[in-house]
């Protein structure tokens, strides 16, 4: 009995000291985003309106999901006051919402930044548990730090193989600082054994051969030239590849060039042969013209259209007459377009009897209305390489019903008003020509087509040509401000900003396009995890993956455009080899779009790949209704462009649009 009574007493005890203990709230640990949740498209609304005060309500929440989408809000807001709000997060118990701290910081790029940074960088982290957030902080080091900390980051030397994530911060902090043009020979030299060492992670190897692509730096020693040369010849990755042949070219050494030329021989990429041959810039022309009009020759496009605008840029006056037959020949018909203005620039007025022929064969093509749009307009471009077309290029496209033939008109004039040789090419003319040409400027900035304006506005915005001696004063510029249909002639606005400042010798720091266009939340509520695009083309389809939740807006805007038929016909108005195809303009120009723009979103995004496919824009928040897809890793992109999907399927067929290509519709599949 008195064991039973015992059993029981315990029972009881046992119940009355488990009813005194509190019911324990769950704790969240992870990031979970799910575009039904409606706190979530709250923070997304709250992002798209910049209303700053209501998402700081977010960085203390029990969910770490509603804490990380706020902090990652002032990656794309990049409003400095924010900072001391956001720098306790790097404390945060949730690595995701660490990293969107650091990431956001790094956006903002204060130099304010650099010291929480490195406070918060979690050095005894011997259990590898904040590798992520340790990365970010790196990587956010570089794009607001400064030369002490370009030296600190520089010396670092202690991660082993394993650690490729701060291997991979370490890269992307110092390639940050060679964007903002700060470098110091260990930095480099650090980059440079990044590329030597086979077993470092091709992607640290990546943002090391882009950075010693594109930074400006001391000239290599022997050692290390061979050191790109080997890996050159070893990487199995054309990316690799495409950016250091690009680096190869910059060392102008004789090594260097042999090993191009016999690269391209052996090269099977197309888009490796493109940055070769772009490569060769840095070496004497007679040396390397063999290999540049064999690329010229080549039946992939992208080949030879970058051979011909080596030619544009670089060729001599002694192969104009070359230029010229090269484009009768066999070749695409832009690539021959490019050909005829690279003859036209180059030869040399002497010639008359050859002037009169290109300029004749170009004012012909010009004319002929049967030929493709872009076709004539590259005519037009190309007659602005002989100055004395000045008059026939206005007569003949400044009133022109085309668009894209009214812009090329204005940009074949800026190309005679910014010749180096404008006053050796006009003699005793030169003061009565720069006279015309200035009312030609101003009757474009004058007018209502926003393109002319734009470019009209850039050339008077060019110190160099001193053209404000041409004009009383520049309230004809104001007035054009004044006019401007907003937010959809942004970039016309801010080229004639930077023409105002030209003239008056004031800086004005430009404003942000208002708030104009909210995002559809119902749209965004309806979505898949993951909704897809199919692009179709006369040349195949191209299925994209949308990214909601790292760009809700630019996703939720270029399915209710294609919904709506409006990229129905629409051209591929730009293709730059071996960089991107860009669509979505409404005039065919890349000026044109609709009234209204979206707010930038810079999550946590990379062009480390081929396929993305991006946003234009003209700065922060312009964008609308053009977009881009990259050919190859565009890292330079990285926090500046909005990335909101990836192709998945048909790369192959978006690396073979050319300019005048049409889209025949976009639909979603899901």
């Amino acid at each position: 009995m008195d064991r039973y009574f015992s059993a029981f007493l315990i029972l009881v005890v046992s119940i009355l000291i488990y009813s005194c203990v509190p019911v324990q709230e769950e704790v969240i640990t992870d990031v979970e985003l799910d575009n039904t949740d409606k706190i979530l498209q709250k923070i997304y609304d709250f992002q798209d309106k910049g209303m700053v005060d209501s998402l700081y309500v977010y960085f203390g929440h029990a969910d770490p999901t509603y804490r990380y989408s706020s902090a990652m809000a002032f990656a794309s807001i990049q409003d400095s006051n924010a900072l001391s709000k956001i720098y306790p997060l790097l404390k945060d118990n949730n690595q995701d919402v660490r990293t969107a701290a650091a990431y956001a910081i790094g956006q903002i790029g204060h130099p304010s930044g650099e010291t929480l940074l490195f406070n918060n960088f979690e050095r005894s982290d011997s259990l590898k548990q904040w590798q992520e957030s340790n990365s970010a902080i790196l990587e956010a080091v570089g794009k607001c730090g400064t030369e002490k900390a370009l030296d600190h980051l520089s010396k670092i030397a202690t991660y082993d193989l394993n650690d490729t994530l701060l291997l991979l911060g370490q890269a992307r902090g110092l390639y940050r600082f060679g964007l903002r043009n700060m470098t110091n020979a260990l930095g480099t030299q650090r980059m440079i054994d990044f590329v030597d060492n086979p077993k470092i992670p091709q992607s640290v190897m990546l943002y090391a051969a882009n950075y010693l692509s594109r930074a400006k730096y001391s000239p290599l020693s022997e050692k290390n030239l061979q050191a790109l040369i080997r890996r050159v010849n070893n990487s199995e990755s054309s990316a690799l590849r495409s950016a250091l042949v690009i680096a190869l070219g910059k060392t102008k050494s004789a090594p260097a060039m042999q090993e191009l030329m016999d690269l391209y021989e052996r090269e099977k990429n197309e888009l490796v042969k493109c940055n070769i041959v772009r490569a060769l810039k840095n070496f004497p022309y007679a040396q390397v013209q063999s290999i540049v009009f064999k690329a010229l020759r080549s039946k992939q496009l992208q080949l030879s259209q970058t051979a011909a605008e080596f030619f544009l840029s670089n060729g001599q006056g002694t192969d104009g007459s070359v230029y010229l037959r090269m484009s009768r020949d066999s070749l695409d018909t832009m690539v021959k377009g490019t050909m005829r203005r690279a003859a036209n620039r180059h030869i040399s007025p002497i010639y008359e009897a050859v002037n009169t022929q290109v300029n004749n064969e170009l004012r012909y093509i010009y004319r002929d209305t049967t030929r493709n749009i872009y076709e004539r307009a590259d005519a037009m471009k190309a007659l602005g390489e002989y100055g004395w077309n000045y008059r026939f290029i206005f007569s003949n496209g400044f009133n022109h019903k085309e668009p894209v033939l009214r812009t090329a008109t204005m940009e074949a004039l800026g190309t005679i008003a910014s010749n180096k040789n404008f006053d050796r090419n006009f003699g005793l003319g030169k003061k009565q020509v720069k006279k015309e040409l200035s009312q030609y400027f101003a009757s474009a900035i004058n007018g209502n087509d926003p393109a002319m304006k734009a470019v009209a506005a850039g050339i008077l915005a060019d110190t160099t040509l001193n053209f404000k001696a041409e004009y009383e004063n520049s309230s004809f510029l104001y007035v054009a401000k004044r006019k401007l249909k907003l937010p959809e002639e942004s970039e016309t606005l801010y080229a004639l900003e930077d023409a105002i400042a030209a003239f008056d010798g004031t800086s004005i720091e430009s404003k942000k396009p208002e708030y104009n266009h909210p995002i559809d939340m119902e749209l965004f509520n309806s979505l898949p995890e993951t909704p897809q695009a199919r692009i179709e083309t006369k040349k195949g389809d191209i299925i994209v993956d949308l990214y909601p939740y790292d760009a809700p807006g630019s996703v939720v805007n270029f399915i209710k455009l294609a919904k709506d038929g409006y990229f129905d016909g629409k051209t591929y108005h730009r293709v730059v080899p071996n960089f991107v195809i860009q669509a979505g303009c409404s005039r065919g120009d890349g000026y044109g779009g609709l009234d209204y723009s979206i707010r930038s979103e810079l999550g946590k995004k990379y062009y480390d790949d081929a396929g993305y496919i991006g946003m234009a824009s003209a700065g922060l928040h312009t964008e609308g209704t053009q977009w881009f897809i990259t050919h190859a890793p565009t890292p330079h992109l990285d926090g500046r462009y909005t990335i909101f999907g990836k192709v998945s399927q048909g790369l192959e067929v978006a690396q073979n649009i050319k300019v005048g290509d049409i889209i025949v519709t976009v639909k979603i599949l899901n």
